[in-house]
Protein backbone atom coordinates (compact mmCIF):
# COMPACT_ATOMS: atom_id res chain seq x y z
CA UNK A 1 0.00 0.00 0.00
CA UNK A 2 2.68 2.37 1.13
CA UNK A 3 4.24 1.43 -2.65
CA UNK A 4 1.70 2.62 -4.37
CA UNK A 5 0.98 5.76 -2.29
CA UNK A 6 4.59 6.72 -2.76
CA UNK A 7 4.16 6.32 -6.65
CA UNK A 8 1.02 8.72 -6.45
CA UNK A 9 2.71 11.01 -4.66
CA UNK A 10 5.95 10.90 -6.96
CA UNK A 11 3.65 11.31 -10.33
CA UNK A 12 1.17 13.90 -8.75
CA UNK A 13 1.67 16.39 -11.38
CA UNK A 14 0.62 13.76 -14.46
CA UNK A 15 -2.28 12.74 -12.20
CA UNK A 16 -3.82 16.00 -12.01
CA UNK A 17 -2.94 16.82 -15.50
CA UNK A 18 -4.80 13.71 -16.99
CA UNK A 19 -8.13 14.29 -14.59
CA UNK A 20 -7.48 18.04 -16.00
CA UNK A 21 -8.19 16.75 -19.53
CA UNK A 22 -10.73 14.18 -18.74
CA UNK A 23 -12.74 16.91 -16.80
CA UNK A 24 -12.07 19.14 -20.00
CA UNK A 25 -13.17 16.37 -22.23
CA UNK A 26 -15.99 14.80 -20.29
CA UNK A 27 -17.23 17.20 -17.89
CA UNK A 28 -20.07 15.45 -17.03
CA UNK A 29 -17.58 13.03 -14.94
CA UNK A 30 -17.64 15.86 -12.62
CA UNK A 31 -20.41 18.17 -12.84
CA UNK A 32 -22.13 15.99 -10.32
CA UNK A 33 -20.25 16.94 -8.24
CA UNK A 34 -21.15 20.54 -6.56
CA UNK A 35 -18.38 23.41 -6.18
CA UNK A 36 -19.03 24.17 -2.77
CA UNK A 37 -17.64 20.58 -1.87
CA UNK A 38 -14.02 22.56 -2.90
CA UNK A 39 -13.89 24.25 0.59
CA UNK A 40 -14.23 21.37 2.68
CA UNK A 41 -11.94 19.44 0.31
CA UNK A 42 -9.39 22.06 0.76
CA UNK A 43 -9.86 21.91 4.53
CA UNK A 44 -9.00 18.39 4.06
CA UNK A 45 -5.73 18.94 2.69
CA UNK A 46 -4.97 21.75 5.21
CA UNK A 47 -5.55 19.13 8.55
CA UNK A 48 -2.88 17.04 6.49
CA UNK A 49 -0.80 19.75 6.47
CA UNK A 50 -1.24 20.20 9.95
CA UNK A 51 -0.32 16.83 10.92
CA UNK A 52 2.61 17.18 9.49
CA UNK A 53 3.62 20.46 11.14
CA UNK A 54 5.28 19.90 14.95
CA UNK A 55 6.81 22.80 17.54
CA UNK A 56 9.89 22.14 15.74
CA UNK A 57 8.74 23.96 12.52
CA UNK A 58 7.61 26.86 14.49
CA UNK A 59 11.30 27.23 16.44
CA UNK A 60 12.79 26.90 13.00
CA UNK A 61 10.60 30.52 12.34
CA UNK A 62 11.62 31.69 15.38
CA UNK A 63 15.52 30.56 14.99
CA UNK A 64 15.48 32.17 11.66
CA UNK A 65 13.51 35.07 11.62
CA UNK A 66 15.28 37.07 8.54
CA UNK A 67 15.35 34.18 6.10
CA UNK A 68 11.72 33.42 6.39
CA UNK A 69 11.01 37.27 6.50
CA UNK A 70 12.72 37.49 3.19
CA UNK A 71 10.63 34.79 1.83
CA UNK A 72 7.58 35.94 2.79
CA UNK A 73 8.33 39.37 1.57
CA UNK A 74 8.95 37.79 -1.65
CA UNK A 75 6.38 35.59 -1.43
CA UNK A 76 3.29 38.54 -1.05
CA UNK A 77 4.97 41.04 -3.33
CA UNK A 78 6.92 39.19 -6.22
CA UNK A 79 3.37 36.92 -7.16
CA UNK A 80 0.82 39.75 -6.64
CA UNK A 81 2.51 42.09 -8.45
CA UNK A 82 3.30 39.79 -11.43
CA UNK A 83 -0.12 38.60 -11.51
CA UNK A 84 -1.70 42.53 -11.75
CA UNK A 85 0.95 43.26 -14.31
CA UNK A 86 0.75 40.16 -16.69
CA UNK A 87 -3.35 40.59 -16.14
CA UNK A 88 -2.40 44.33 -17.56
CA UNK A 89 0.12 43.21 -20.34
CA UNK A 90 -2.22 40.58 -21.69
CA UNK A 91 -5.59 42.93 -21.42
CA UNK A 92 -7.42 39.79 -19.59
CA UNK A 93 -11.02 40.23 -18.95
CA UNK A 94 -11.94 41.23 -16.18
CA UNK A 95 -13.36 37.80 -14.43
CA UNK A 96 -9.82 36.51 -15.54
CA UNK A 97 -7.14 39.29 -14.68
CA UNK A 98 -9.63 38.58 -10.95
CA UNK A 99 -8.68 35.14 -11.01
CA UNK A 100 -4.61 35.55 -11.97
CA UNK A 101 -5.00 38.42 -9.08
CA UNK A 102 -6.21 35.68 -6.55
CA UNK A 103 -3.95 33.15 -7.55
CA UNK A 104 -1.08 35.92 -6.66
CA UNK A 105 -2.21 36.86 -3.32
CA UNK A 106 -2.55 33.30 -1.86
CA UNK A 107 0.19 31.95 0.26
CA UNK A 108 2.25 28.92 -0.72
CA UNK A 109 1.16 25.97 -1.76
CA UNK A 110 2.11 22.68 0.36
CA UNK A 111 3.08 20.72 -2.41
CA UNK A 112 6.04 23.26 -2.49
CA UNK A 113 7.67 21.47 0.40
CA UNK A 114 7.66 17.94 -1.38
CA UNK A 115 9.35 19.84 -4.30
CA UNK A 116 12.08 21.83 -2.46
CA UNK A 117 13.22 18.34 -0.91
CA UNK A 118 12.97 16.71 -4.80
CA UNK A 119 15.46 19.75 -5.26
CA UNK A 120 17.74 19.20 -2.33
CA UNK A 121 16.97 22.81 -1.37
CA UNK A 122 16.14 23.86 2.43
CA UNK A 123 13.78 21.83 3.45
CA UNK A 124 13.25 23.62 6.98
CA UNK A 125 13.19 26.97 5.25
CA UNK A 126 10.43 26.03 2.75
CA UNK A 127 8.41 24.62 5.46
CA UNK A 128 8.90 27.33 7.83
CA UNK A 129 7.50 30.01 5.03
CA UNK A 130 4.29 27.81 3.94
CA UNK A 131 3.00 27.81 7.66
CA UNK A 132 4.30 31.85 7.81
CA UNK A 133 2.74 32.68 4.78
CA UNK A 134 -0.32 30.66 5.31
CA UNK A 135 -0.71 32.01 9.09
CA UNK A 136 -0.48 35.53 7.31
CA UNK A 137 -3.21 34.89 4.81
CA UNK A 138 -5.94 35.75 6.72
CA UNK A 139 -4.61 39.59 6.23
CA UNK A 140 -2.56 39.54 3.67
CA UNK A 141 -4.28 38.24 1.23
CA UNK A 142 -7.78 40.02 1.39
CA UNK A 143 -6.30 42.99 2.10
CA UNK A 144 -3.86 42.53 -1.14
CA UNK A 145 -6.92 41.45 -3.54
CA UNK A 146 -8.22 44.38 -2.30
CA UNK A 147 -5.13 46.60 -3.34
CA UNK A 148 -4.86 44.43 -6.87
CA UNK A 149 -8.63 44.33 -7.65
CA UNK A 150 -11.14 46.47 -5.74
CA UNK A 151 -10.77 48.91 -8.45
CA UNK A 152 -12.78 46.45 -11.11
CA UNK A 153 -14.81 44.25 -8.73
CA UNK A 154 -15.93 44.42 -4.78
CA UNK A 155 -13.70 42.85 -2.78
CA UNK A 156 -15.36 41.64 0.66
CA UNK A 157 -12.18 41.57 2.52
CA UNK A 158 -13.46 40.66 6.08
CA UNK A 159 -15.27 37.81 4.47
CA UNK A 160 -12.24 36.73 3.00
CA UNK A 161 -10.51 37.11 6.43
CA UNK A 162 -12.81 34.67 7.71
CA UNK A 163 -12.86 32.07 4.91
CA UNK A 164 -9.16 31.81 5.27
CA UNK A 165 -9.77 30.70 8.89
CA UNK A 166 -12.54 28.49 8.56
CA UNK A 167 -11.23 26.69 5.17
CA UNK A 168 -6.85 26.89 6.44
CA UNK A 169 -6.40 27.94 9.84
CA UNK A 170 -8.81 25.73 11.43
CA UNK A 171 -8.19 22.56 9.81
CA UNK A 172 -4.43 23.25 10.35
CA UNK A 173 -5.27 24.11 14.12
CA UNK A 174 -7.14 20.81 14.32
CA UNK A 175 -4.15 18.85 12.84
CA UNK A 176 -1.65 20.05 15.21
CA UNK A 177 -3.62 19.19 18.18
CA UNK A 178 -4.09 15.72 16.57
CA UNK A 179 -0.75 15.48 16.33
CA UNK A 180 -0.43 16.31 19.91
CA UNK A 181 -2.97 14.69 21.57
CA UNK A 182 -2.81 11.24 19.22
CA UNK A 183 0.96 10.81 18.19
CA UNK A 184 0.26 6.95 17.70
CA UNK A 185 -2.30 7.51 15.20
CA UNK A 186 -1.38 10.61 13.34
CA UNK A 187 2.36 8.87 12.74
CA UNK A 188 0.41 5.76 11.36
CA UNK A 189 -1.17 7.85 8.78
CA UNK A 190 1.91 9.85 8.07
CA UNK A 191 3.09 8.09 4.96
CA UNK A 192 -0.56 8.08 3.64
CA UNK A 193 -1.02 11.95 3.28
CA UNK A 194 0.99 13.18 0.28
CA UNK A 195 -0.71 10.29 -1.74
CA UNK A 196 -4.02 11.38 -0.01
CA UNK A 197 -3.21 15.57 -0.33
CA UNK A 198 -2.71 14.54 -4.12
CA UNK A 199 -5.89 12.71 -4.63
CA UNK A 200 -8.01 15.59 -3.23
CA UNK A 201 -6.03 18.34 -4.84
CA UNK A 202 -6.63 16.36 -8.45
CA UNK A 203 -10.41 16.22 -7.61
CA UNK A 204 -10.69 19.93 -6.88
CA UNK A 205 -9.45 20.75 -10.05
CA UNK A 206 -11.67 18.23 -11.43
CA UNK A 207 -14.24 19.59 -10.59
CA UNK A 208 -13.32 23.69 -11.46
CA UNK A 209 -12.07 22.33 -15.13
CA UNK A 210 -15.67 20.40 -14.62
CA UNK A 211 -18.01 23.35 -14.40
CA UNK A 212 -16.27 25.78 -16.52
CA UNK A 213 -15.12 23.68 -19.49
CA UNK A 214 -16.75 25.32 -22.52
CA UNK A 215 -15.55 28.73 -20.95
CA UNK A 216 -11.93 27.53 -20.78
CA UNK A 217 -12.27 25.76 -24.64
CA UNK A 218 -13.42 29.23 -25.54
CA UNK A 219 -10.62 31.26 -23.83
CA UNK A 220 -8.57 29.05 -22.24
CA UNK A 221 -5.57 29.32 -24.36
CA UNK A 222 -4.42 33.01 -22.97
CA UNK A 223 -4.92 31.86 -19.06
CA UNK A 224 -2.77 29.00 -19.93
CA UNK A 225 -0.08 31.04 -20.98
CA UNK A 226 -0.58 33.77 -18.45
CA UNK A 227 -0.30 31.40 -15.90
CA UNK A 228 2.70 29.51 -17.43
CA UNK A 229 4.18 32.99 -17.07
CA UNK A 230 3.28 33.35 -13.88
CA UNK A 231 5.01 30.32 -12.32
CA UNK A 232 8.05 30.69 -14.05
CA UNK A 233 8.39 33.94 -13.25
CA UNK A 234 7.49 33.44 -9.44
CA UNK A 235 10.44 30.56 -9.91
CA UNK A 236 12.90 32.86 -11.68
CA UNK A 237 12.23 35.89 -9.52
CA UNK A 238 12.64 33.76 -6.21
CA UNK A 239 15.84 32.20 -7.34
CA UNK A 240 16.84 35.55 -8.34
CA UNK A 241 16.20 37.69 -4.63
CA UNK A 242 18.02 34.65 -3.03
CA UNK A 243 21.53 35.22 -5.08
CA UNK A 244 20.62 38.85 -5.07
CA UNK A 245 21.46 38.48 -1.23
CA UNK A 246 24.04 36.02 -1.50
CA UNK A 247 22.36 32.85 0.35
CA UNK A 248 23.12 30.03 0.10
CA UNK A 249 22.06 27.82 -2.80
CA UNK A 250 19.91 25.49 -0.58
CA UNK A 251 18.24 28.48 -0.06
CA UNK A 252 17.90 30.10 -2.83
CA UNK A 253 16.45 26.95 -4.19
CA UNK A 254 13.49 26.92 -1.62
CA UNK A 255 12.70 30.30 -1.89
CA UNK A 256 12.65 29.43 -5.73
CA UNK A 257 10.08 27.07 -5.47
CA UNK A 258 8.48 28.72 -1.96
CA UNK A 259 7.87 32.24 -4.25
CA UNK A 260 6.99 30.38 -7.73
CA UNK A 261 3.99 27.54 -6.10
CA UNK A 262 1.23 28.83 -4.82
CA UNK A 263 -1.88 27.33 -2.90
CA UNK A 264 -4.19 27.55 -5.84
CA UNK A 265 -6.46 25.34 -4.71
CA UNK A 266 -7.57 28.27 -2.16
CA UNK A 267 -7.60 30.98 -5.46
CA UNK A 268 -10.44 28.36 -6.20
CA UNK A 269 -12.41 28.25 -3.19
CA UNK A 270 -12.17 31.60 -2.86
CA UNK A 271 -13.36 32.41 -6.36
CA UNK A 272 -16.46 30.15 -5.39
CA UNK A 273 -17.17 31.65 -2.22
CA UNK A 274 -16.73 35.17 -2.98
CA UNK A 275 -16.64 35.99 -6.58
CA UNK A 276 -19.49 34.04 -8.11
CA UNK A 277 -20.92 36.55 -10.32
CA UNK A 278 -17.43 35.57 -12.07
CA UNK A 279 -17.53 32.00 -12.64
CA UNK A 280 -14.48 32.66 -15.29
CA UNK A 281 -12.36 33.57 -11.89
CA UNK A 282 -12.11 29.87 -11.05
CA UNK A 283 -10.07 29.19 -14.12
CA UNK A 284 -6.60 30.52 -13.43
CA UNK A 285 -6.47 28.65 -10.06
CA UNK A 286 -6.90 25.08 -11.55
CA UNK A 287 -4.71 25.96 -14.59
CA UNK A 288 -2.40 26.76 -12.11
CA UNK A 289 -2.65 23.73 -9.73
CA UNK A 290 -2.13 21.93 -13.03
CA UNK A 291 0.83 23.63 -14.36
CA UNK A 292 2.92 24.44 -11.52
CA UNK A 293 3.45 20.37 -10.10
CA UNK A 294 4.65 19.58 -13.72
CA UNK A 295 7.16 22.94 -13.41
CA UNK A 296 7.67 22.34 -9.90
CA UNK A 297 9.09 18.46 -10.58
CA UNK A 298 11.09 19.89 -13.84
CA UNK A 299 12.40 22.10 -11.81
CA UNK A 300 13.61 19.90 -9.14
CA UNK A 301 15.10 18.04 -11.66
CA UNK A 302 16.75 20.70 -13.07
CA UNK A 303 18.10 21.84 -9.61
CA UNK A 304 19.22 18.82 -9.13
CA UNK A 305 21.14 17.76 -12.54
CA UNK A 306 22.75 21.13 -12.18
CA UNK A 307 24.19 20.22 -9.18
CA UNK A 308 25.38 16.67 -9.89
CA UNK A 309 26.84 18.38 -13.13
Amino acid sequence: MKKVCDFIARWMGLMVLLVAAFSLIVPESFIWIETKSINPMLGVIMFGMGLTLSAKDFRIVLSRPKDILIGCLAQFTVMPLLAFGLSWAFSLPKELALGVILVGCCPGGTASNVITYLAKGDLALSVGMTATSTLLAPILTPLLVWLMAGTMVHVDTLGMLLSIVYVVIAPIICGLFCQNYLPKLTKSVMPYLPAFSSIVIAFVVGIVVGHNADRLLLGGMVVVVVVIAHNLLGLLFGLLIGRALHLAKPKCVALSIEVGMQNSGLASSLAVMHFAAYPLATIPGAVFSVWHNISGALAAKLYTAHENG
